[in-house]
């Protein structure tokens, strides 16, 4: 196992803890729905609001739904899971409690691997739960008041919570990329960060190597990846500060502030003990029986870690490759198109990694609306691999395709005038004339110095107009120097 970074001598310890809202069309105990947008208040039953006389009722499609993600991280799907009542008060929890579940949840343990640059990491996950959210607190068009919109309130929640094994913000954003991913993945959450579908409180401290864990502080509710990054650097930073000030770091939960790049302390942090945890009178243990795990088993999709292990195996990708085309379902379904429509499987993937990907990047695009399809850049790929055209070309063909100039692959080489030079007569001619005219080049290289070569391939590129297949040119070329 690699050795850590330190950041200033010392080692960061990051958990995150994630609330990914479950896809479901009513809330987790109600038949309130869930729709993103409503105008406030109109979507809280009389369940939602817990008045007097009402009482919950489990959504079979949030536990099917939990279910699904914890065969999917390799966890424990426990036959028996308790529902909990956590005790709080805050204005827009109109109970005064929330139901969540502590001592046995009902996705315990499982892990999730992922990339941070070339290498391999995996979690560990210390359980995911059900629960339900709370409503949501309005600021903004308020003048020294606060609205309460309700809308959310038993909006069905998964939260998925990590042991410590992250040590750097470059490793929890991954780890949040790679699991944002998987519940989009398994249709279980939409991954709509903007409208609060998905998001992380970070657990962050720091501590001297091989030194006793420091005192955490949670910071809540990130809904970019973007703030998760930002965010941790800079309570990385105040943590060190305080450390090396002489100070003690004090147990809290603390908010980021995208604007100043700070955090801020909203309150000291309660261990569970402070939200009196006690098994929720009104709803009965949560029974899951063996078959209904095997239905869901057999109705899952083919699992991205799965995926990417037949793409090694059947096309010979290496694992970083393979993993970047099990991105998303819609990416992975793009690199297949291509495939079957006759792209070569490590150029399609290199295509996709690098060009697609960077434009898509720029625009701020999804595979999904790609100027370029999957059959047309297959019939690119096509043409480099037959030698028709080059690198060079392809990518000034692939601009003309982004843009909207053409669509045809063969039309635009040819109106471009980029079909390479395949024609070994032709060919030779050129190699020929080169020599004649470059005899100090020749000379150097049979005298050994292999940079001369290059200069030679250079000239032959200039004299066939950048059409002379590289290859091709590189083979003849040594044949009439050796």
């Amino acid at each position: 196992m690699s050795t850590p970074s330190l950041i200033r001598g010392y080692e960061v310890v990051i958990g995150l803890e994630t609330h990914a809202q479950l896809s479901t069309q009513s809330k987790i105990f109600s038949g309130s729905s869930t729709a993103f947008g409503a105008a406030p208040n109109t979507q809280a039953s009389a369940v939602d609001l817990a008045l007097p006389g009402t009482l919950p009722v489990m959504n079979r499609g949030a536990v099917e739904r939990a279910i699904r993600f914890g065969l999917a991280v390799g966890a424990k799907v426990a036959p028996l899971s308790i529902f909990a009542r956590k005790n709080y008060f805050y204005p827009d929890l109109p109970k005064g409690y929330q139901i969540s579940q502590y001592e046995i949840p009902v996705v315990q343990g499982g892990s999730l691997s992922f990339f941070v640059g070339d290498a391999e990491k995996t979690v560990r996950l210390t359980r995911a739960h059900l629960e339900e959210d709370a409503g949501k607190s309005l600021h903004e068009d308020y003048h020294g008041l606060t609205g309460i919109d309700l809308n959310r309130a038993g909006t069905p929640l998964l939260e998925i919570v990590t042991e410590p094994d992250m040590r750097s913000a470059a490793e929890a954003v991954e780890y949040a990329k790679a699991l944002h991913a998987l519940v989009v993945w398994l249709g279980i959450c939409d991954g709509n960060m903007q409208e609060g579908s998905f998001r992380c409180d970070a657990n962050v401290s720091v501590r001297k190597p091989g030194g006793p864990l420091g005192t955490r502080r949670e910071i809540k509710n990130l809904n970019s990846f973007r703030f998760l990054q930002q965010a941790i650097d800079a309570e990385v930073q105040w943590q060190i500060d305080q450390l090396e000030d002489g100070l003690a770091v004090q147990q809290a939960t603390v908010l980021f502030n995208p604007d100043s790049g700070e955090t801020r302390a909203m309150r000291t942090k309660e261990d569970a003990h402070d939200y009196r945890y006690f098994p929720d009178p009104d709803l009965p243990p949560l029974v899951i029986e063996p078959a209904w795990v095997e239905r869901v088993k057999a109705e899952m999709p083919e699992l991205p870690r799965v995926m990417a292990e037949r793409f090694q195996r059947e096309d010979g990708l290496p694992a970083y490759d393979a993993s970047m085309m099990t991105q998303s379902l819609a990416f992975a379904g793009f690199y297949e198109a291509a495939k079957r429509a006759g792209a070569n499987p490590k150029l399609a993937a290199n295509w996709l990694m690098g060009e697609v990907s960077r434009r898509l990047n720029a625009e701020g695009r999804g595979i999904e609306a790609s100027p370029v399809g999957a059959d047309t850049l297959a019939a690119l790929i096509r043409r480099i691999s037959d030698g028709t055209v080059s690198n060079n070309g392809a990518r000034q063909v692939f601009d003309a395709l982004w843009t909207g100039e053409g669509r045809d692959v063969d039309a635009l080489i040819e109106a471009k005038g980029l079909k390479q030079m395949n024609d070994s007569g032709a060919l030779e001619a050129i190699i020929d004339e080169v020599l004649a005219a470059n005899a100090k080049s020749v000379e150097e290289y049979r005298a050994g110095k292999e940079k001369a070569f290059n200069a030679l391939v250079g000239q032959v590129m200039k004299a066939s107009k950048g059409k002379a297949n590289p290859a091709q040119a590189n083979e003849l070329l040594k044949k009439k120097l050796d």
